[in-house]
């Protein structure tokens, strides 16, 4: 049991998101209220996101924080390059991560002065649209910017409490005999998840084709201006070995697919003897290929965080697929044995 005199005073990075001419007043109250709670603001309104660099910057802020909140007002915000503000842009890039996230809404909007609010027509439209998502998750309604603190403070104590993070804590602040217990704790753990994982897949491995066991590839080829099918017997470590270094770092779906396509044609060249061969793996073949390495545990989909733009799928070898890949592309020295 751990010293219950011990105590770790944590500290929780909440990103604070929202236009800001229109807002000072009601940022100034949130600020307040969050230092109030011994949490960290952070905010990126007062920077120019105008450009990729800006909004990587913006994203790695948002990476940190444990918590989000955003405040809606009378104002969308100015415009990205693909026509949303960037508070929305933030909003949703928050959302796409899975932090916990509070938004607080301007509870008259029709109320709010002239001065305060979006007189082009596209952007107040925009602004309802944004107001429509939001409402889809949690929110909370606020008048005046007092208000606004006050409804941050308890709103914000309540998510803490349901959705406990990570947050900081001083380096000095953790107990050496408490954390090592932990990383013991965790370390025992991992061991125990390994072997139920190593006991529930070694049955399902050992009925998987495999190794040096062969595998017919279905693939088109043009010829004369016309396109036919052929087939071609391989080995799942030779196809493996030779098109799986792309995934060393990380490789997309389809970068992937033209890597198989091109150890194919390296294979089939001297048989159809064609000049600029073009080779194609029949998809239905290069998405058995593709599970059949995820089924043995060899690639997995990569969890690394992207822009809302890129929509690709994304591979990457595990750690017993780059064994693996190692071990069949290592090269060995001969040994020659004199008597």
């Amino acid at each position: 049991m751990f010293d219950n005199q011990f105590i770790i005073m944590k500290k929780y990075q909440v990103f604070v998101s929202s236009t800001y001419q229109d807002l000072v007043e009601e940022r100034k109250e949130v600020i307040q209220a969050l230092l109030e709670l011994d949490c960290i603001p952070v905010g990126m309104e007062l920077f120019p996101a105008t450009d990729d660099d800006q909004w990587t910057l913006i994203k790695e802020l948002i990476d940190d924080c444990d918590y989000y909140i955003l405040i809606v007002g009378g104002r969308y915000g100015s415009l990205n390059k693909e026509g949303i503000s960037y508070t929305q842009q933030e909003y949703e890039y928050a959302i796409e991560i899975g932090i916990p996230t509070i938004s607080f809404i301007h509870k008259s909007p029709d109320d709010i002065v002239v001065s305060k609010t979006d007189k082009d027509e596209q952007k107040a439209e925009k602004l309802k649209e944004f107001r429509t998502l939001v409402q889809e998750k949690l929110v909370k309604p606020w008048v005046t910017p007092s208000d606004l603190g006050s409804v941050v403070s308890r709103s914000l104590v309540k998510l803490i409490r349901t959705k406990p993070r990570v947050g900081w804590v001083k380096a000095d602040s953790i107990s050496s005999t408490e954390a090592n217990l932990e990383i013991l704790t965790l370390k025992k753990r991992i061991q125990d998840l390994e072997n139920e994982l190593q006991r529930n897949t070694v049955s399902f491995d050992n009925e998987l084709s495999s190794g040096d066991d062969k595998i017919t590839i279905t693939y088109s080829f043009k010829e004369s201006g016309l396109w036919k099918q052929d087939k071609v017997d391989l080995t799942w470590n030779k196809i493996f070995a030779k098109t799986c270094t792309l995934l060393i770092v990380e490789a997309t779906e389809d970068n992937y697919r033209s890597m198989v396509n091109q150890y194919i044609k390296h294979r089939v060249k001297r048989k159809h003897d064609i000049d600029n061969l073009e080779v194609n793996i029949i998809t239905d073949t290069f998405m058995s290929v593709l599970i059949q390495f995820k089924a043995l545990g060899l690639i997995e989909k990569s969890s690394k965080k992207r822009s809302l733009k890129d929509l690709g799928t994304y591979w990457k070898l595990t750690q017993k697929g780059d064994d693996l890949l190692t071990h069949l592309r290592a090269i060995r020295k001969d040994i020659e044995i004199n008597d």
